[in-house]
């Protein structure tokens, strides 16, 4: 089995914190945050679709965890996906579960994906039968062929606690802790929009260069000295025709070894003296026009990024904006923390949109 050393990188986010305490009527007030509850993690987007995971322990050579979520909503069912990493060739595996020693029967195999990864879904009343034994036990343990895993469920209770009172579900029906005979849970709020504009054409190599020298002679002239002069970085300097005539140009500043810091500019026509920062507020820098391992796409106006905390891509932050012909709105941003293992498609979302 593939063995993971565990890093925590906490110290290189800066989320934003817009306030301290939320509800799910108040979305202007919500506090961009992952909560830590002991070995589990937990956080809630702006429309209070939650998320909670068990951390693997540094030193673990065989990796499984749980990732549960739900929207919010008196109806919304409850999902909880177990994953094992590995090296799976079979397209399905056969898992045997226990609760502090106790076999807890699942109904489907798991399923493994092109990674090798086994997901074993569990069926909503697995779900329930599993958050109710949870209050109690202390460890799942995941026996597979050639391989046994643990799961700590340390912190579970307290992280689906925290998730029922964000979605005001405590001392209901629909909680999954604290049940209630109340049937009052606000509703779920729709998704953010977000229509974005495409980039107004391309430009030539030749144009593209002599925005984007001019754009790096205008910061020196300025006395700015946020990107570093590199042939390798000044390579992958870039520029794009947006519309009323404006020109948006990316200078990649900095390299590590699997990261690529770009700052972002918008001018007027060509003229580069007209430079203004584009805004990206997204929680990781002090430079909000910066981002790490970003993409821009022209034919969608879509911007994406993935911070990456090390080079397999297991913590760190991703993101994405969308031109909207004013600005670039932030449209999606999600986290983790700590580098366990856990795939980039289950780390906690804590904002997400529609983009049209």
């Amino acid at each position: 089995m593939r063995r993971r050393t565990g890093k925590n990188i906490r110290g290189i986010f800066k989320p934003q914190v817009l306030a301290v305490g939320f509800t799910l009527l108040s979305m202007e007030a919500m506090a961009e945050e992952v909560r830590e509850f002991r070995d589990w993690r937990a956080g809630c987007d702006n429309i209070m679709h939650c998320t909670a995971l068990s951390l693997p322990k540094e030193d673990d050579s065989s990796i499984a965890y749980l990732h549960f979520e739900r929207s919010a909503g008196a109806d919304a069912p409850a999902a909880l996906v177990l994953r094992v990493l590995g090296d799976w060739k079979t397209p399905s595996v056969p898992l045997d579960l226990k609760l502090d020693g106790v076999v807890f029967p699942v109904s489907a195999q798991a399923v493994a994906d092109e990674n090798g990864t086994l997901s074993l879904a569990f069926q909503p009343a697995e779900v329930a039968a599993f958050l109710d034994a949870a209050r109690k036990a202390t460890q799942l343990t995941v026996d597979a062929p050639g391989m046994t895993a643990t799961v700590s469920l340390s912190g579970s209770v307290a992280a689906m606690l925290w998730i029922d009172e964000q979605q005001g579900r405590l001392d209901t029906t629909s909680a999954l802790i604290r049940k209630g005979k109340s049937t009052n849970v606000p509703a779920a709020l729709p998704l953010p929009v977000t229509t974005a504009k495409a980039a107004a054409g391309t430009l030539s190599n030749a144009d593209n260069k002599a925005l984007t020298t001019a754009m790096r002679e205008e910061l020196t002239r300025q006395g700015e000295d946020l990107c570093e002069d590199d042939e390798v970085l000044i390579d992958s300097d870039e520029a794009w025709p947006l519309d009323g005539g404006r020109h948006l140009i990316g200078l990649a500043c900095s390299r590590g070894a699997y990261n690529l810091t770009t700052a972002f500019w918008l001018i007027k026509g060509k003229d580069v003296s007209t430079a203004k920062p584009v805004r990206l507020p997204h929680g990781e820098s002090d430079t909000d026009n910066t981002l790490v391992n970003v993409n821009f796409d022209p034919k969608t106006g879509r911007m994406d990024f993935f911070s990456r905390g090390r080079g397999i891509g297991d913590c760190g932050i991703i993101g994405s904006f969308a031109w909207t012909g004013e600005a670039f709105t932030r449209t999606g941003f999600s986290m983790m923390g700590e580098c366990r293992g856990i795939a980039s498609t289950d780390w906690i979302p804590l904002y997400r949109s529609l983009v049209k």
